[in-house]
């Protein structure tokens, strides 16, 4: 892990005004703070689309949390985004994964062709998030792979969705280089 300096201003607590955005904020984050919500509260605006925006996306749709989280911590794996990756793998083993399964993450060639430690469907979701982050352009072989262990077009939808969503999240959190929060 990279030495991280701030590159923003971190908004102390004694500056930050008892708002129903915060409120709203801390709300999805069962009454904490992370140091991604003080850098966003330089601009209320974004800090409340991207709460809104997250808030749905964590927690409103019908794909499988264990694909979500999945996804979530390839990304930050493939982007290199400690931070994004300390917060989602809890929620990974959590939702159903392994220690071994992220462990496998490590290596997202490998993981896409394992089949003792990933199932059909967590392979071709660690396979398209790897195209959409590292091509952005998706192959047709993999869209068809997708398409036979997701039939639901809503959750492929939320599948893509969660992908690009979290690849802006790993991309915010890498230009201003967040440190870890403290616990």
């Amino acid at each position: 892990m990279r030495n991280k300096n701030y590159r923003l201003p971190k908004i102390p607590d004694e500056k930050i005004e008892n708002s129903e955005l915060l409120q709203n904020i801390k709300k999805r984050r069962g009454g904490k703070l992370l140091n991604l919500d003080r850098a966003l509260l330089n601009s209320n605006a974004f800090a409340n689309g991207w709460n809104n925006f997250l808030g749905t996306v964590r927690n409103k749709l019908s794909l499988d949390p264990k694909l979500r989280e999945l996804a979530i911590c390839a990304i930050a794996i493939l982007n290199k985004a400690d931070y994004e990756l300390a917060q989602h793998a809890p929620e990974f083993l959590e939702s159903g994964g392994t220690k071994e399964q992220l462990d496998g993450l490590k290596n997202i060639d490998n993981a896409i062709s394992n089949i003792k430690l990933f199932n059909d469907k967590e392979r071709a979701t660690i396979n398209l998030t790897k195209e959409m982050t590292l091509k952005v352009q998706v192959s047709d072989n993999c869209f068809e792979n997708i398409k036979k262990v997701l039939p639901n077009v809503q959750q492929q939808v939320e599948l893509i969705g969660v992908i690009a969503c979290y690849n802006m999240v790993s991309r915010f959190l890498e230009a201003i280089q967040i440190p870890m929060d403290k616990n």
